[in-house]
């Protein structure tokens, strides 16, 4: 409401002064006919009651607006019309009885006539426009209140997506680890395992981060990888200090990382090299050899679609994918 009125409120003495203009036009045509049938004595009397009466005509239009677009706003136009003519009726037989009975001169009546009515109608049709124009406002702020609450219902959908997917494939690893029965190994990979949890629980509503949270995120998380897969799999980061206050949705990189895993083959005749840089599109690539594994892995393939639609929906943009089949590039626009 308060919108409302400071739209209305723009330029508001123009228009009271102009609408007082409008109303007492008459009086102003007569002024030099007036001038010359008094004397110079009572020039500054009648110039005081013609700038009273003025004011009383601004004041008025200005104490309509005001009501019909504050607290009227919500009135019929029925009712609204009503009032307004109720608000001018007593207005006017004030002025009638206060001017035009004590200058015993009622030229121009039938124009003061007409300004009465126009008033009325003009100010019915001001506050039935403001009503309008909020009750618009309204359904505006409730639409977009409501497209909040969806993305955010849908993001946070995502988000709890990557959670137990990311869970059963740490417990494959940490399986692995145990049968070796390095009890050391296992004790600091389940160390790290409490962190990377740690940090997806504590991001589950954070939306979008800064890639250096993420990136931080990657130091824990690619310690487990390289327990587990020894010397075989290592991490090359490459992004400049300046480039690291840039966002994107959180846990934008685990999907990736761990799809490396899940989809290829890692071993001492495929050493898996991944990059993660800034290219001059200010787009994060995340790249890496492929190697298909003999039997490919039952997934549902949530992970990469999951970031896609994540971005798409918190940054309104899209993910790009590059396969030559001998290389597997993501580009991530942040």
């Amino acid at each position: 409401m308060e919108n409302i009125k400071n739209s209305f409120a723009m330029k508001p003495l123009l228009w009271y002064f102009l609408g007082g203009v409008f109303i007492i036009y008459t009086d102003l045509l007569c002024i030099p006919w007036q001038m010359e049938q008094m004397e110079p004595s009572k020039y500054p009397e009648y110039f005081t009651i013609l700038f009273l009466r003025y004011l009383f005509f601004v004041g008025l239009i200005a104490g309509l607006v005001h009501y019909n677009i504050g607290k009227g706003l919500n009135m019929t136009p029925q009712k609204r019309l009503f009032r307004n003519f109720l608000v001018c009726a007593a207005a006017y037989i004030v002025y009638f009885v206060a001017v035009y009975s004590y200058q015993q001169n009622v030229h121009g009546l039938g124009v003061i006539i007409f300004s009465f009515f126009a008033l009325c109608i003009t100010c019915t049709l001001v506050g039935h426009v403001a009503k309008l124009y909020y009750e618009g406002s309204q359904r505006e702020i409730e639409i977009s209140r409501l497209r909040s609450e969806s993305l955010q219902s849908r993001c946070d959908a995502l988000a709890n997506q990557i959670n137990p997917h990311f869970f059963f494939n740490s417990l494959n690893s940490l399986a692995a680890l145990v049968r070796r029965g390095d009890e050391r190994v296992t004790l600091d990979f389940i160390d790290k395992l409490s962190d990377v949890f740690r940090y997806i629980l504590q991001s589950d509503r954070k939306g979008l981060v800064t890639l250096d949270e993420e990136l931080g995120f990657v130091n824990s998380f690619k310690y487990m990888m390289e327990v587990r897969f020894a010397n075989k799999l290592r991490f090359t980061i490459e992004v400049d200090p300046a480039d690291r206050n840039r966002l994107l949705p959180v846990l934008s990189l685990l999907p990736l990382i761990d799809n490396i895993v899940v989809h290829n083959t890692i071993d001492s005749e495929h050493l898996m090299a991944v990059s993660i840089r800034m290219n001059e599109k200010k787009e994060l690539t995340i790249s890496n050899p492929v190697y298909p594994k003999l039997m490919p892995s039952r997934t549902n393939g949530t992970g990469l679609q999951n970031l896609k639609n994540r971005f798409r929906l918190l940054c309104g943009k899209e993910v790009r994918v590059e396969n030559t089949g001998k290389q597997f590039t993501v580009f991530l626009p942040l």
